[in-house]
């Protein structure tokens, strides 16, 4: 009778199982509906999984720019759904009835009806709008003259690159491409020779790695280029390899690698809340984290934290009403004091501790409250005052320096950014070593890539205008250096071009600074074509002089570069940056014009045969730049531009969402009525038939920043028009493309439209 009865109840829970599981299959998948919230119509999608045997969902709100965040419980009993999101105070409760879920939608104290309806997860954007590949191959081949170097020799990722010493400099860890495109990682035993591939780079890319300790390193991914980093770990075997966060929706920054405790770091996430960042401490063996501080005011988060080397919290700084700083400071390591009360545009942020100093807060710190232009500081943070002044420059902001945790924290040298990159050495260490290179490479610039933690072995980075790049590595001990890695030994530096710093003067009197890359037939006195390359960002970024693949590209093909640092680029002080706020496409966009008028009239180009080409806020110059002056470019290329200001300040990625305050006092603010009017007039969507010349417009389908549907709406707009607008679209590249391959597929499409349509 046991057996029988046995026997019967494992038939009655094989039959519950299969009834559950057909039930079950039903729920999972994608299922889509509108959520009314005072007359706004809001965008959900749901995707539900079956992850290990447990029932797991994610939510969409692609209005708002957010996809993948992933909801804290999922349940299917008796055919209702229930979804939770604690952090949002968000619960879902429907009921299933075939392909319909009908439901309320509750999120603090408030309800609303919500249906769904099971879809299908589509690829991003509009699906019909991109050009075939055919048509764009048809198109790449207008470029069809015969030159010394092709895209390829721009474009191709170096086949090996990324030299790393380990901390003891026992190994040599870099990347090595192979024939499948794929840039893994080896190490190389500096003793015996020895190679071990430890890190495989397969459909995602490897966006970074580096030592942990000597026995380890960490590496980030994230998922086509959608910016949700992930970190993992790797043995310098192979071996013990783990994924450390492994959260769907969550992006990881590090903060902080420990030299004093090797088996942690330092890092932060959008775990509990995708809108602000805390900070964990985490162990790159095991993956345990400890949440080191709660960041739980999402009206006023804290948006950068203090560690010391021992990876004690110091201090934070705290956004405030949108667009005031506060910064916190403990003296006890559990009580933080408020130290200052800042506007957001105030610069003073802490490089290091000075732990050379018997005073524990002592620290270096940047800062322009009582400047125009930044300067280094030595400052009493218990004190709140400044012990000295450190260094500074008339011109330029200055923020670099260099601490060497060998010598006792000695500062060996500090650095800014000029026309080009300047060293300025302090300690008698650093003057004798900055000698000994700058004789040895004179003309160059050099940078240190990497150094051992005894400074007996240093990898040296050399580049030039028009020198891609080269490391070598150098013996301290025996005062030896030897050539590591030419990245670039196709590319003759007799070959390339001229990157040239210029200085002028706006039509309103501010000084602008820019750099104008001439193709070896302007040198000889010939006017050329031009592309006009405004930079992205805009506020707080800046060109810089060095090997530009592009600027080459182009010049290799007889196009002129020019790049202008207009008003809001950063490196240039206070003043200069904030007289670009308000102004975006306005007078910003009238330093780009100025910038070309000031070429034209130096003779280098042909003023009727000028292209405009960017990326990110340089893919909306080139927009703009097409509607404010129709008659001034011959054509132009936007990478990954916005078109629409008032739809991108609503699809931003949720993380970006407290500071949107600011985000409005550096573009502008639709609740304003003047300000919406300059909206909708420097937004090139709304000047569709302003655009009369030829445009190649590119995206990233899951670009967190600029969202596809910019890029949809300017092609969909000039297409009903009858403008016939060559549209690439990448499906596994975010904003800007990662994969050598799809860089290669830009530049070749590119070349030909310019081939094209400039003369």
């Amino acid at each position: 009778m046991k057996t029988k009865h046995l026997t019967f109840g494992i038939s009655l829970i094989l039959l519950f199982s299969m009834i559950t599981e057909a039930k079950s299959q039903t729920i999972y998948g994608s299922w889509k509906g509108t959520l009314e919230v005072q007359g706004m119509e809001i965008p959900l999608v749901f995707h539900i999984t079956d992850e290990a045997g447990e029932m797991s969902s994610t939510m969409d709100s692609p209005s708002q720019g957010a996809t993948g965040i992933p909801m804290d419980e999922t349940s299917f009993i008796d055919n209702i759904l229930t979804i939770v999101f604690k952090q949002a105070s968000i619960k879902y409760v429907a009921t299933l009835n075939d392909t319909e879920l009908a439901g309320t939608f509750y999120q603090n104290g408030a309800e609303f009806p919500l249906t769904l309806n099971k879809t299908e997860k589509t690829l991003p954007g509009d699906t019909t709008l991109p050009t075939t590949e055919e048509d764009l191959a048809k198109m790449a081949n207008w470029d069809q003259m015969d030159y010394k170097y092709s895209v390829e020799d721009y474009f191709s990722k170096p086949k090996a690159s990324s030299f790393k010493f380990s901390p003891n400099g026992n190994y040599l860890a870099y990347r090595e491409k192979d024939e499948n495109l794929k840039n893994h990682v080896y190490i190389k035993n500096v003793k015996t020779e020895e190679v071990k591939k430890v890190i495989e780079e397969k459909e995602e890319l490897v966006r970074g790695y580096g030592w942990a300790n000597e026995n380890r390193l960490i590496y980030i991914m994230d998922k086509g280029g959608n910016e949700e980093y992930h970190l993992f770990a790797v043995d310098i075997d192979g071996n013990n390899q783990k994924e450390l966060t492994p959260f769907d929706g969550v992006k990881v920054e590090i903060l902080e690698g420990l030299k004093e405790d090797k088996d942690h770091m330092i890092i932060s996430m959008n775990k509990n809340n995708p809108q602000i960042f805390e900070p964990f401490k985490i162990n790159i063996v095991t993956g345990d984290l400890e949440q080191l501080y709660k960041n739980e005011d999402t009206t006023n988060p804290i948006m950068g934290y203090q560690f010391d080397k021992y990876g004690k919290l110091r201090g934070f700084s705290r956004l405030r009403d949108g667009v005031n700083i506060d910064l916190y400071y403990t003296l006890d390591g559990s009580n933080y004091t408020l130290k200052k009360q800042l506007n957001w545009k105030d610069a003073f942020s802490i490089i290091s501790f000075n732990y050379a100093s018997s005073n524990p807060d002592e620290a270096y710190v940047v800062s322009n409250l009582l400047s125009d232009k930044s300067k280094i500081y030595l400052y009493d943070l218990k004190e709140d005052k400044t012990i000295k002044e450190l260094f500074s420059n008339d011109n330029y902001d200055v923020s670099g320096l260099r601490l060497s945790r060998k010598r006792n924290y000695e500062l060996d040298y500090f650095s800014y950014e000029g026309e080009k990159s300047v060293v300025i050495p302090v300690s008698d260490y650093y003057k004798k070593l900055h000698k000994r290179i700058s004789s040895k490479f004179p003309n160059y610039d050099y940078s240190i890539a990497d150094v051992t933690d005894d400074e007996s072995k240093y990898l040296i980075f050399i580049q030039s205008d028009k020198l891609y790049g080269t490391y070598y590595s150098y013996d301290a001990v025996k005062d030896e250096f030897k050539l590591l890695y030419d990245l670039m030994p196709n590319l003759a530096e007799k070959d390339m071009a001229e990157m040239r710093p210029i200085t002028f003067k706006s039509r309103d009197g501010i000084t602008l600074h820019g750099y104008i890359t001439l193709p070896k037939a302007a040198i000889k006195g010939n006017k050329v074509p031009v592309i006009v390359n405004p930079h992205g960002g805009p506020q707080g970024v800046r060109d810089s002089w060095g090997f530009n693949p592009e600027a080459q590209l182009f010049a290799s093909r007889g196009y002129a570069t020019l790049q202008v640092n207009f008003r809001i680029s950063g490196g240039y002080g206070k003043e200069f940056l904030e007289s670009g706020f308000k102004q975006i496409g306005r007078k910003a966009m009238d330093d780009v014009e100025d910038g070309l008028q000031y070429v034209i009239e130096q003779g280098w180009v042909d003023k009727d045969n000028a292209a405009i080409y960017g990326g990110s806020h340089g893919g909306y110059a080139v927009l703009r730049g097409l509607t404010k002056t129709p008659d001034l470019y011959a054509c132009g290329v936007d990478y990954v531009g916005v078109s629409n200001l008032f739809t991108f300040m609503k699809t931003i990625p949720p993380y970006w969402a407290p500071y949107l305050e600011i985000l409005k006092e550096i573009w502008y603010d639709e609740s304003i009525p003047e300000e919406k009017t300059i909206m909708e007039n420097v937004s090139p969507a709304y000047q569709i038939d302003k655009i009369k010349k030829p445009l190649f417009v590119v995206q990233g389908a899951n670009d967190p920043r600029v969202n596809i549907d910019e890029s949809d709406q300017i092609v969909k707009a000039l297409r009903e028009k009858g403008v016939d607008v060559p549209y690439m679209v990448k499906y596994d590249e975010g904003h800007g493309f990662g994969k050598e391959e799809n860089r290669i597929d830009l530049y070749k499409a590119m070349m030909g439209f310019y081939a094209k349509h400039l003369k």
